[in-house]
Formats: structure tokens, sequence, C-alpha cells
């Protein structure tokens, strides 16, 4: 059995997508699609991650092993192959993609039904091949989705901290940290999903995100993580030696000039009896270590309802350590803080916080690790995105019986479901009036005055090659 190659982008598509060049009518030489979210559970969603699409995948040069390679597999699959539409992209084309696509600027705040990106070919001869790349460039859903949900986390927080804290600005950026690379599907999904957390947060765990940040988007040090215990470290000194365990994390990380001094550092603590804990261990035991040590620690229940647990763990904590009040009147624990990475999802997020306003505590006492409902618990309906052909250019007979090269308007408008209504024309956005707008052009032939959306790619070249800061501002 011969392996298929890595990078052969001609077969990063959907089986049936190999028959569409003999489905489209005859002497159509241009079509032209979009990609929108069609609604869901955001109001808008922040558009990130077309730049690595394009850089790792679509800057790919299509060579004539690929085409064969392609050629074998999909009609030994079944399906018909547009074989001499792939090898005039490598004869007359250099193996470059002959396609333009336009996009929103990445890190921007779009609302729902608008459109997003657009594509469409610039050779005549291949007019299917932006159907083609659909199932690619739809995957920019993944990263999208991410970066809109930890978004709309972001202004929870931030309504919060602004309410209860003296300075939330310098507090939100760490608020909530990326618990979830080992809880994704693959190595690129951890990577993509925690950079697209990170152009609104700058704490993580994930370090392939760092990587596709550093790579892709010329980030040095996208994110910045604490040293943190885990159950393994902590009971493997047995049950007996619990605050043995704790004593030495601060030794370790807490204790100035010790081997690896820090600001912070996080300790699981949930490992036998929270409580216990919190109230001997910590509360009695080491708490003048702590103190002395002028570290933060911060305290990680693991186990039980995640807002009785913070609950739990703050009032104990205050009792223990003290607090001091804030110019708006909510106490700040000393020496200590809480980190809760379990069970973190908006609805836990949304009690936590009510629960310590409740009490009289600042929102900067709780900082929330976040793991598979962040990186994973999200899909393509989570926005309900679409990638719709919306234009054609014939030449030919038209339907009245004309001839010549005619405009084609495209669209689906399923009685069963009018929601799913697609748009027709040739698409662009705009700002008016203060708001976004889709403009729809009835023509290829169009400057697009006003446009939002840059063309980001032409002939296999990436145009627009943004840093992670960039698009950071723009979030």
């Amino acid at each position: 059995m011969t392996l298929l190659a890595d990078n052969n982008i001609i077969l990063d598509t959907d089986s049936y997508k190999s028959s569409h060049f003999l489905q489209y009518p005859p002497g159509t030489t241009r079509l032209f699609s979009y990609l929108e979210s069609r609604g869901g559970r955001f109001p808008a969603t922040r558009f990130f991650g077309l730049q690595y699409l394009l850089k790792r995948y679509l800057s790919v040069r299509v060579t004539a092993e690929m085409v064969e390679e392609a050629r074998t597999l999909i009609t030994a699959h079944g399906e018909p192959f547009p074989y001499d539409g792939w090898m005039h992209i490598v004869n007359a084309h250099g193996g470059k993609l002959p396609l333009e696509i336009r996009a929103v600027p990445e890190g921007m705040l779009i609302p729902v039904h608008n459109a997003l990106m657009t594509v469409t070919n610039t050779d005549p001869a291949v007019p299917w091949l932006p159907g083609w790349f659909e199932t690619a460039l739809m995957r920019v859903w993944y990263t999208t989705t991410v970066a809109t949900q930890s978004y709309y986390l972001k202004q929870i927080l931030r309504e919060a901290l602004e309410k209860t804290c003296d300075d939330p600005d310098a507090e939100l950026p760490f608020k909530l940290h990326d618990f979830g690379s080992r809880g994704v599907s693959s190595r690129e999904s951890a990577g993509l999903g925690g950079l697209a957390h990170l152009i609104n947060f700058q704490g993580s765990d994930t370090l392939e995100a760092l990587r596709t940040a550093r790579n892709y988007y010329g980030a040095d040090i996208a994110a910045y993580s604490i040293p943190a215990a885990e159950h393994s470290t902590i009971t493997s000194w047995g049950k007996e030696h619990e605050v043995d365990a704790y004593r030495n994390m601060v030794q370790m990380f807490g204790k100035p000039g010790g081997p690896f001094s820090t600001k912070t550092f996080a300790v699981v603590s949930d490992s036998y009896d929270l409580k216990y804990a919190i109230n001997v261990h910590w509360g009695e035991t080491l708490r003048e270590l702590v103190k002395a040590s002028g570290a933060t620690l911060v305290v990680r229940p693991d186990s039980g309802d995640p807002a009785a647990m913070v609950r739990l763990a703050v009032r104990a904590l205050a009792a223990k350590f003290g607090t001091t009040t804030n110019s708006k009147g909510y106490l700040v624990l000393d020496s200590v803080r809480v980190i809760q990475g379990d069970g973190v999802d908006e609805n836990s997020i949304r009690e936590i916080l009510q629960n310590l306003i409740v009490d009289g505590f600042s929102t900067e006492n709780v900082a929330f690790g976040m793991g598979g409902a962040l990186l994973q618990k999200v899909d393509r309906d989570t926005q309900r995105f679409a990638y719709k052909a919306s234009a054609a250019l014939i030449t030919g007979p038209s339907v009245d019986g004309s001839g010549g090269e005619y405009f084609q308007p495209i669209y689906k408008d399923p009685v069963t479901d009018p929601g799913k209504r697609s748009k027709d024309g040739v698409l662009d956005l705009v700002m008016e009036n203060g708001r976004f707008v889709t403009r729809q052009y009835q023509t290829f032939a169009t400057e697009y005055p006003g446009s939002v959306m840059r063309v980001v790619y032409r002939n296999g070249e990436v145009l627009v090659d943004e840093t992670l800061d960039v698009v950071r501002g723009r979030a």
C-alpha cells in the first residue's frame, strides 16, 4: 500500500466535490462564494484564524505528483476527477491556486448574518475551485467560534471586575486561563483553539498555542503561566504528609532566593479534604510561611459543585489570612487567591461571580481555568456557519435565449427552513451609519467602495500577514 502525501491539498475536500466540475452550467467561467455566521449562541462573531489556514495550507504549490495521486485515489473511490483542470493549475500557474480571497480583518467583531469572507476564481478554466476549497476554508469556524466564546466570557468578567475591583484592566487579561489542551481532538486543534482564546486573554497552559502564535502570527511569547501542582505531585507524598507537599510548594516557588522563586504559584488542595487543607494546613501550619514568602498562593479546588467550593474556599481563606477593603468597598484576600478549574463554563462563572459579589468579595480574588468547554464544546452550529455560492458568470445561451456572457445570482431558499435562505450576488461588507451591512452586487465588475474587507490571498500568495499584537489591538 502506497502512503498518501500529508501535504496534498487537493485531497483536503469532501468526496462529492470532485464531481461538481461536471454539474455547473456549460460555459460557467466564474463562481463566487462567501462565508457567514447565520446566527447561533452569540449575536456577533470575532473573526480569527484565516491567516493560519492560508499560510499552512493554501500556500502549498500543487504538483503533477499530487494531481496523479489525487486522481488515483478519487477515481478508485468512485468519483470523477477534474484531471485537466488540476493539470492546468500545475502547468499554467506553477501550482499556485488561482483564487482571490477577501476577508474582514482578524480580531474584528462582526454581527451575525454578515459576510466574513468571500472566495472567487481568477482563472475561467477552473470555476469549480472556490467550491473545492469550501471544506478547508470552512474550518475557520473553529477558531472564530472559540475566539467569540472567549470574548463574551471576557465581557462577563469585565463587568464584575469593573464593579468590584480597583484596577480591572490589570486583572482582566489573566482571569480566564486555558486548560484545554488535553481535551481537544488533536495537536492542531490545541494550537488553533488555544491561540483563538489568546486574542482575548494572556493566560494559558496550552504550549501548542504559543508555538502556533510564534510560527503563524509573529508572537514571541503569546501567553504566560505559573508553577502549579497537580494531584500526583501532592499525593505522591502520602496523605499523612500532605502538609509537607504544600510546604515544599512554598519553599520551591514562593520563598525568596528559592530554586524557582515566583510571585504566584498554584496548589490543588482537595486531594483529600479541601476544608481541612485550608483551615489547618494552609490556615494554621503554613500561614506565616506563606505570608513571609511575599508570593501569592493560589488555592485550587478541583471537585464538588464549583460555586459552592469557591465560596467555601474564599470564606475560609478570608478567615485565616485576613482581608483588606478596596476603594469600591469589596474585600480582597491577603496573600492568597483561588482558581477554579473544574466544571467551568459560562453558567458556573456567572454563579461564582454572583456569589462573590453577594458575599462582599472582589472579583480579583478568583480566576478560572477552562478546558473542554473552552476549546472542545463548540461546533460549526454554535454560530451556524455556512459557506455558500452566491454568483456565477456564464458564457452561452441564457434562460431567455439570449447569448453572450451573463451574470447568474445563486441562492437557496428552502420552504422548510427560511433561516437557511442564502444570500445572492457578489458580496461585500461595509460600515453604514455605524452598523455593518452586507452589500449584494449583481456584477463582478465592482471596486467595493468603502469595504471593510481586504484581499488577503490572490493566486497562491498570502497578501496580509499580521502579528498577534495587531489582531489583539482590534480585539
